[in-house]
C-alpha cells in the first residue's frame, strides 16, 4: 500500500486561517525533537531515564496539530519499548481553547485534555472524570528547546510524574 495518499490528505503546510494568531499555541512545536525523558517516584525522586523522540505536524487542513511520541527512539526499539503514541489536538472556538486526546496503545491509555496558554506556558488539563487528574505543561520554550512536565493530582497536591527536556532536530 502506498502511504502517500493518506499522508497527503492528513498533513497540512500551514495553520488554517480560522485559527486566530493568538490561539496558535502549538505552532512552536512543529518539527522533530530528541528527548531526555525522566520518570519520578512519589517523593519526586528520579526512578528512570531514557531517550525519546517527538514529532509534531499540522493536520486536517491545518485545523489540528498531531504528534507522535516514541520512547525509546526508533533506532533503539529492539531493546524493548515503553510507548509509541500520538496526540491529536484541534482549536475549539466555542471553548476558546484546544481539545486534545492522547492515545498510548502500549499502555491502553486514552486521555482527553483541554489546552490553553497560561503566561508563557501551554498547559493541558485532563477533562472531568479522569482520575487522577493530570496536568501537562510545555515550559521554558525557545526556538530550539522546551521542557515538558507531567503532573498528577494526588491528595489535593500536584506531583511531578515525568519530565522531558526537548531539543529540536528538524524545524
Amino acid at each position: 500500500m502506498d502511504p502517500l495518499p493518506f499522508t497527503h490528505a492528513l498533513l497540512s503546510p500551514a495553520p488554517h486561517a480560522d485559527i486566530p494568531d493568538d490561539q496558535r499555541i502549538f505552532e512552536p512545536f512543529i518539527g522533530s525533537w530528541v528527548l531526555d525523558v525522566r520518570w519520578y517516584g512519589p517523593g519526586e525522586e528520579l526512578q528512570r531515564q531514557e531517550e525519546g523522540e517527538w514529532h509534531f505536524a499540522r493536520v486536517l487542513e491545518g485545523r489540528g496539530i498531531q504528534d507522535v511520541w516514541i520512547v525509546p527512539p526508533r533506532g533503539r526499539r529492539e531493546a524493548g519499548a515503553y510507548e509509541y503514541g500520538t496526540s491529536l489536538r484541534f482549536h475549539d472556538p466555542a471553548l476558546g481553547a484546544w481539545r486534545s486526546t492522547w492515545i498510548g496503545p502500549m499502555h491502553g491509555a486514552v486521555l482527553t485534555f483541554t489546552a490553553r496558554r497560561r503566561g508563557e506556558a501551554v498547559v493541558l488539563e485532563t477533562t472531568e472524570g479522569i482520575t487522577p487528574a493530570r496536568r501537562w505543561s510545555f515550559r521554558d520554550m525557545t526556538p530550539s528547546t522546551f521542557t515538558w512536565l507531567h503532573e498528577a493530582r494526588e491528595g489535593g497536591e500536584w506531583r511531578l510524574v515525568q519530565s522531558f527536556a526537548a531539543r529540536r532536530v528538524v524545524a
